[in-house]
């Protein structure tokens, strides 16, 4: 019974990883595409961006304007391909966090007390996005892989090659 119990449970664990990169471009695609969209759809209307933005009493609204809506933009054309996707995962999930604590405050306070608030904020699911991207990586399906396995072979080239002397 215990050796059916296990061979099932190993059975389910292969299945899962096997899901785990299309999964994960699953993510990369659909919240590239919604960053690349926001961040294009305030470069297209930075005066307005920028009002919201001086509105929250964010100093140097334009300019911090601007940042956020490349930031968006242009992280969402690299996380649509896999490329540097841990790394522009970082400036989004800071992008992130401050919009959360500039537009979004009052859902931040209660996130104990009525989390129901604090997930259905805008900037939550593009927030636990980010950071499944930054914690398990783009997946096998992006450049950034493709990068590696160039970077495996030639460490590997050097480590198999004849030492000169």
């Amino acid at each position: 019974m215990n050796t059916i119990v296990e061979t099932f449970y190993r059975w389910v664990v292969a299945c899962a990883d096997t899901l785990r990169s299309p999964l994960l471009l699953v993510i990369r695609l659909f919240w590239g595409w919604q960053f690349f969209l926001t961040g294009k759809g305030k470069l297209m209307n930075l005066s307005r961006t920028s009002q919201y933005f001086e509105s929250l009493g964010i100093p140097f609204p334009h300019g911090q304007a601007l940042v956020a809506a490349c930031t968006e933009c242009f992280g969402g054309l690299l996380l649509l391909v896999g490329l540097a996707s841990r790394l522009i995962s970082l400036p989004l999930l800071i992008l992130l966090t401050v919009a959360y604590c500039t537009a979004d405050l009052d859902r931040v306070r209660v996130i104990f007390t009525d989390p129901d608030k604090f997930v259905t904020a805008d900037e939550f699911l593009f927030l636990f996005a980010v950071a499944i991207v930054f914690v398990f990586g783009p997946g096998k399906i992006s450049i950034d892989r493709l990068i590696a396995k160039y970077f495996e072979r030639a460490d590997n080239k050097k480590i198999n090659s004849p030492a000169r002397e």
